[in-house]
């Protein structure tokens, strides 16, 4: 059953982060070399402090055009109400999540620390491996 599956079991552990003092168009140049809609911001003692999404550098980069001031910190555009899952949860729960907040990856916490992320994209490749290992034939 797929409630036994854990988001430990499908997350990413080798992320991209960025730090609340980086450029923004530093970050942004990291998102897209590593194709990937944004990142967990950490702080000095890779606490999560934030997120950083292809939305909140576009939002930055708007703001800036209005007063002609390009660029700023990651910091001054990033999220900072970060939702979580914890690395045991199901990943029903997390598909759950996805649907009804209408995210596309969440953190994924062990005992209060960052040890990943997981994405829509995870929870498709759990139910595809799910589904041809567990459907009948």
């Amino acid at each position: 059953m797929l409630k036994s599956v854990k988001v430990r079991d499908y997350m990413t552990s080798d992320l991209v982060t960025f730090t609340a003092d980086m450029d923004l168009f530093r970050a942004i140049d990291r998102l897209l070399a590593h194709r990937i809609s944004g990142a967990p911001v950490l702080d000095e003692h890779g606490h999560l402090i934030g997120l950083l999404s292809e939305g909140d550098c576009l939002k930055g980069i708007l703001a800036g055009s209005y007063f002609e001031e390009a660029g700023g910190t990651v910091a001054s555009v990033m999220t900072v109400v970060v939702e979580t899952i914890d690395a045991d949860a199901d990943i029903v729960k997390a598909a759950e999540h996805f649907i009804r907040m209408r995210r596309r990856r969440l953190p994924v916490i062990d005992e209060g620390k960052l040890v990943g992320q997981i994405s829509r994209r995870d929870i498709l490749r759990a139910m595809q491996t799910y589904n041809q290992h567990a459907a009948p034939k």
